[in-house]
């Protein structure tokens, strides 16, 4: 599969002037936590509603499991056109953490109560609701929600790690990469990305497959996923905001070194 269309910048910065302060690298060691505490959270909120994540995918119809790229490769494409779309009138009372939250509960409850149909029929709703929610945090960090350049960083947090994968956090050749504005490079990023939303959303649809009951375990791991996503997507534009501020790779060296470390310093 062929790479997104990414333009990297060239940084000549000095190397003098890329020596990080003991306040950058506390904010850096505060991002790497939040993406330390984002897994736990969200593995122990699905184990809970809905088993082990490993057999996850063994509860869902083949069918269903050959289908699952294309389905979430769908559900991206859509949220993509949808979630900027639904930001004006009355959507913009709707921008909270909080408020997602809320109505992902909602939408999941509704999705699992008719069992597997209804909860694939659910997913673009989810998946639209999540990119919302990462479109709002984007926002914080002093980026334009609307615009094609943070859809398109929004699309890059739906390829971290989800339960069951050994990929927990951000892609960080995204943080301070330019991508490229157009159709193709929607579509490739999708297709890059699509692949490790859908190892997620088997374990959402696995969750909801026994009517009624699904009802309840829609509505938690909706909270659930939205809950990592929202994390994952302060990390990457903490982290972009830092690369705006400070040298690239010496955010991204300090970034990861923090997270390999075996224990992360508390605040």
């Amino acid at each position: 599969m062929s790479e997104p269309d990414i333009i990297v910048e060239k940084n000549d910065t000095p190397e003098a002037s890329r020596a990080l302060s003991p306040e950058a690298r506390e904010q850096i060691a505060e991002i790497a936590r939040r993406q330390r505490k984002a897994k736990g959270i969200l593995m122990q909120a699905v184990n809970f509603v809905g088993g082990q994540v490993e057999d996850g995918l063994k509860l869902l119809p083949q069918k269903v499991r050959l289908q699952l790229n294309d389905v979430a490769r769908r559900a991206l494409r859509q949220s993509y056109d949808v979630a900027a779309k639904s930001r004006d009138g009355m959507g913009q009372r709707i921008a909270s953490d909080r408020a997602h939250k809320v109505m992902g509960t909602v939408s999941g409850a509704v999705g699992g109560f008719g069992g597997l149909p209804t909860a694939i029929a659910e997913l673009p709703v989810a998946t639209t609701l999540i990119f919302r929610a990462v479109q709002s945090v984007a926002a914080e960090y002093g980026e334009d929600p609307l615009s094609e350049e943070t859809r398109l960083e929004c699309l890059a947090v739906f390829g971290a790690g989800g339960p069951g994968s050994d990929d927990d956090g951000v892609d960080t050749s995204f943080v301070g990469a330019r991508l490229s504005l157009s159709g193709v490079a929607v579509n490739k990023l999708i297709s890059k990305v699509a692949p490790k939303f859908a190892a997620v959303l088997s374990q959402k649809l696995a969750t909801q497959t026994v009517p009624v009951l699904g009802a309840a375990a829609g509505a938690g791991t909706n909270y659930a996923f939205l809950d990592y996503y929202v994390s994952i997507a302060h990390v990457h534009f903490g982290l972009r905001q830092m690369v705006r501020n400070h040298d690239e790779k010496a955010v991204i060296d300090e970034f990861h070194r923090v997270l390999a470390a075996v224990d992360l310093p508390q605040t």
